[in-house]
C-alpha cells in the first residue's frame, strides 16, 4: 500500500507557515514616514508663517505635556507603554478620540515606522498620521485637537527634563507630531462601558529602517527565522531519509516473508 511521505521542502514550508501565522495574529497598526528637514531656521519660519509668536510659545509649552519618542535604541523612550483614551465613532469624533505624541531626534530623509500594538481583548481601530509642528500651527483643526488633548497617563517629570534638554541641544535633528485617533470597536450589554469606553493599553514603538529597507527591530526576528528554517531543513531531511529507509526495510522484509510462504506452499 503506498504511503505519503512529506519531502524536506514540504516540511520546511509547513514550519514557515506556522511561524508566520503566529506573527500575523498580533494586533498592530503602523505608519511609515520620512524624517523632515532639520534646518536650524525651521522654528523661525514657523513664527513668520503663523505671524504669532504667542502660538509658538503655546506649542513649546504643549510639547512638554505630551509623551515623547526617539529612535535612539539607548534611550528608554524608543518605545512607550501607556494608555490612550478612546470613544465610539460619532459626528464629533468620526475616527475616535485624538491623541498626540512628539517624535524627536529624527534624521532628514531617514525612513521610520511607528507601530501601535494592543491586546485583542480591547477591540480598537487606530488611525495614524504624522505632521510637522508648522502644519499643526497653521491648520486650525489640528491645533484645536492638540490644544484639547491631555494624556490618559501624564509623562514623568524626568521625561520632561530630558525633552527640554534635547530641544536646546539637538539642532541637527528634526521632529514630527504623531496624531493617533482611537475608536472603540466592540459591543456589550454594559451601558456604562458603551457610554464611556475605558482607555486602551498600547505599546508605541518608533523604529528606524536600516538602509531605508528593513525596520531595525525586525532584524533579530528575521535572523531567528532563518536559523530555525535552516535547522528545520536539516532535521527534516534526516527524518525523511530515516523514514524512507524504514519503508524500504519493511518492504524487503515483507517480500522475504512472501517468498518463504510461497516456497512452503510448493
Amino acid at each position: 500500500m503506498p504511503r505519503f511521505l512529506p519531502t524536506s521542502t514540504q516540511l520546511l514550508h509547513l514550519l514557515l507557515i506556522s511561524l508566520f501565522s503566529s506573527i500575523v495574529l498580533a494586533n498592530v497598526e503602523k505608519t511609515i514616514f520620512l524624517g523632515p528637514s532639520s534646518t536650524p531656521s525651521e522654528e523661525n519660519l514657523i513664527i513668520k508663517d503663523a505671524s504669532n509668536q504667542q502660538a509658538q510659545r503655546w506649542l513649546d509649552t504643549k510639547l512638554h505635556q505630551i509623551h515623547t519618542l526617539t529612535p535612539d535604541p539607548t534611550d528608554d523612550r524608543s518605545s512607550l507603554r501607556t494608555k490612550i483614551n478612546r470613544v465610539f465613532p460619532s459626528a464629533e469624533y468620526p475616527r475616535g478620540q485624538d491623541a498626540w505624541f512628539l517624535l524627536e531626534g529624527l534624521t532628514e530623509g531617514q525612513r521610520y515606522e511607528v507601530r501601535v500594538c494592543w491586546a485583542a481583548t480591547q477591540p480598537t481601530n487606530f488611525y495614524m498620521k504624522t505632521y510637522t509642528p508648522k502644519e499643526v500651527l497653521i491648520i486650525p483643526r489640528l491645533a484645536g485637537s492638540l490644544m484639547e488633548y491631555y494624556p490618559a497617563v501624564s509623562p514623568q517629570q524626568a521625561q520632561r527634563q530630558k525633552h527640554a534638554a534635547r530641544l536646546k541641544d539637538s539642532e541637527s535633528s528634526s521632529s514630527l507630531l504623531l496624531h493617533i485617533s482611537a475608536a472603540a470597536d466592540y459591543f456589550t450589554s454594559n451601558t456604562s462601558v458603551m457610554l464611556h469606553p475605558p482607555p486602551v493599553d498600547v505599546d508605541i514603538i518608533l523604529d528606524p529602517f536600516l538602509f531605508n529597507v528593513l525596520p531595525r527591530s525586525l532584524v533579530p526576528t528575521i535572523g531567528w527565522i532563518v536559523v530555525v528554517a535552516v535547522a528545520g531543513w536539516i532535521v527534516s531531511k534526516r527524518v525523511v531519509s530515516f523514514l524512507v529507509g524504514e519503508v524500504v526495510l519493511t518492504e524487503e522484509a515483507g517480500e522475504g516473508v512472501e517468498e518463504t510462504e510461497s516456497k512452503k506452499v510448493r
